[in-house]
């Protein structure tokens, strides 16, 4: 299944999120803040929108294509709405590089996706509470992992994954609460 903008626009929408246009140049504004971070501290050399693709790489079911172009329209769309956020993502994002070059010697989008799966197991991720100022594996629960799952599973071609095929916040009419899902 092909993830589009028109998915992460919905999936923002359904989260309460106002997205007039967002872009590129948002996405350029994460990588910003990893060099202004990396000349004020340890911080990696990897611009953050690689490492959030290839997270998302990991944590989607095989069968979702396109997830780079999706990610980047979620993640600028939460980021330019929440300045606390876009400041967290992006130290998240780092922290996990820091661990794939300690444990694997190379950034996280040179991992094979089975060695990202298996960075987020290793740090804990999977059985962390989601609490955006806490440990590592709870910090990268919060930013990454639940946030991109959040986005995949409430826009309309991730629902469809799931068998909803109308997520909270997609528009489809009384029509789509009349059946059933289509299988």
């Amino acid at each position: 299944m092909e993830l589009t903008r028109r998915d992460a626009l919905a999936a923002l929408a359904g989260g309460g999120i106002a997205v007039g246009s967002v872009g590129a140049l948002a996405w350029d504004r994460l990588d910003e803040m990893d060099d202004a971070d990396a000349a004020d501290e340890k911080s990696s050399s990897v611009p953050t929108g690689e490492t959030l693709v290839a997270l998302a790489e990991a944590v989607y079911p095989s069968a979702v294509e396109n997830v780079g172009e999706f990610v980047e329209t979620y993640v600028v769309g939460r980021a330019s709405a929440r300045p606390e956020y876009e400041r967290g993502v992006v130290e998240t994002a780092a922290l996990v590089e820091e661990y794939a070059a300690e444990w694997f010697g190379a950034p996280v989008s040179e991992l094979s996706r089975e060695d990202r799966d298996e960075l987020l197991r290793q740090m804990g991720v999977e059985t962390a509470d989601p609490i955006p100022d806490g440990r590592p594996a709870q910090r990268v629960r919060y930013y990454v992992v639940n946030e991109l799952q959040y986005a995949l599973y409430t826009s309309p071609t991730g629902g469809k994954l799931v068998g909803i095929e109308n997520p909270q916040g997609h528009a489809g009419g009384t029509d789509s609460y009349r059946r059933g899902p289509k299988r």
